[in-house]
């Protein structure tokens, strides 16, 4: 009689059959799609990292896609060079060229904003080369720190006369250079080898961060970008905050949250080759009495490696890469990396998830209904 058993212990053993059924699919799930949130400051270099994922894993972008841009480049054209124009009676500069003056002048009354029908025609593209290579315009540049100037605008001023001719297709580098501020939330998908990727893309600006909440839950891995060349640079909302500082409080108050408590923590030190650069005119000891390396890349970078990993005090795992988010190969490289560290993480992550369950569906009483909502 003692081995025969009670509908009740049947109904339980069938019941606890079908749950670890759910907990394995579950498990097999967890070790495919992964959720990805790129987080940092604006102008870190988050919806480059898309841009290049698209590249990447979804075979680039389509003549129609690449012309769509052509309105935002006009518009980083167009509102870089009158920021240039607009700095030089603040810094008490003169433009002595009259033929300058008068191109500067034009280029001032011009407007872009939500203009889709903007022509970047010969005369303007001629006022841009004049204005640029100024010499006013070059004192301007000597002290880009002390404005808001987003990193691709010499760029496309090197490239006005390609961007300016009337049968302009935007190359790939361009898009990846051209600069919209990203509000609210995008997700894009895609697949890295065996993992199905879910990457969220979110505003930076301090605007936008409190938006980030609605994304935190189930999160496999996060990608906080900082832009090292950013050390000298002040907020586009608030000129008196440096922007390195500005990351490095963000990223603290990242890590250390609740809410990523068994997140891995991939950090991208991005915009490297600009901060290669920059180091030989800036000295960063300028902007961090604490460092004394000189302009050496490698130890600079560690220096502000350091910075971010002693806010770690939740001693969460973290991974840095230095990143040049324009460089496709660069990124390609890295992501190599990257998928490591996401796959071993999402695998960990499953395994526990699934221990737990299983202890927690021996301590359950004997009422559970199968797919009742039971929050693991």
């Amino acid at each position: 009689m003692g081995l025969c058993k009670s509908k009740e212990d049947k109904e339980r053993e069938q019941q606890s059959t079908e749950i670890d059924k759910m907990l394995d699919d579950d498990a097999r799930k967890f070790k495919k799609e992964c959720k990805i949130l790129l987080l940092g400051s604006g102008e870190s270099g988050k919806s480059t990292i898309v841009k290049q994922m698209k590249i990447i894993h979804q075979s680039g972008y389509s003549r129609e896609e690449l012309l769509a841009y052509k309105p935002t480049i006009f518009k980083n054209l167009i509102e870089g060079i009158q920021t240039l124009i607009t700095e030089v009676p603040k810094m008490q500069l003169l433009f002595e060229d009259p033929l300058c003056k008068a191109a500067a002048g034009r280029l001032q009354l011009l407007r872009v904003e939500n203009d889709l029908s903007f022509k970047l025609t010969t005369e303007i593209t001629e006022d841009i080369v004049l204005v640029w290579k100024s010499p006013t315009i070059a004192s301007v540049m000597e002290r880009a720190s002390e404005f808001y100037l987003i990193d691709s605008a010499p760029y496309f001023f090197d490239e006005v006369q390609r961007i300016g001719a009337s049968d302009f297709i935007p190359t790939e580098q361009d898009v990846l250079r051209a600069r919209t501020k990203t509000t609210g939330i995008s997700e894009t998908r895609f697949t890295m080898g065996q993992l199905d990727i879910h990457m969220f893309d979110v505003g930076g600006q301090r605007s936008e961060r409190r938006k980030w909440i609605h994304c935190f839950e189930g999160v496999t891995s996060i990608i906080f970008c900082v832009a090292l060349s950013e050390y000298d640079q002040v907020l586009l909302e608030e000129a008196s905050q440096n922007r390195m500082v500005e990351s490095l409080t963000l990223f603290e108050s990242v890590i250390n949250s609740r809410w990523f408590l068994r997140t891995s923590i991939i950090l991208f030190l991005n915009k490297v080759d600009l901060f290669k650069a920059k180091l030989l005119k800036v000295p960063l000891e300028n902007y961090f009495p604490d460092y004394n390396g000189g302009p050496d890349l490698p130890k600079a970078a560690k220096f502000i490696l350091t910075k971010f990993t002693l806010a770690n005090r939740a001693r969460l795992n973290i991974y840095p890469h230095l990143t040049q988010a324009t460089d496709t190969s660069n990124i390609r490289l890295v992501f190599a990396a990257v998928k490591v560290t996401i796959l071993q993480n999402a695998l960990k992550d499953s395994v526990n998830a699934e221990n737990i369950g299983r202890k927690r569906i021996r301590a359950r009483p004997s009422g559970l209904k199968v797919g009742a909502n039971v929050s693991w």
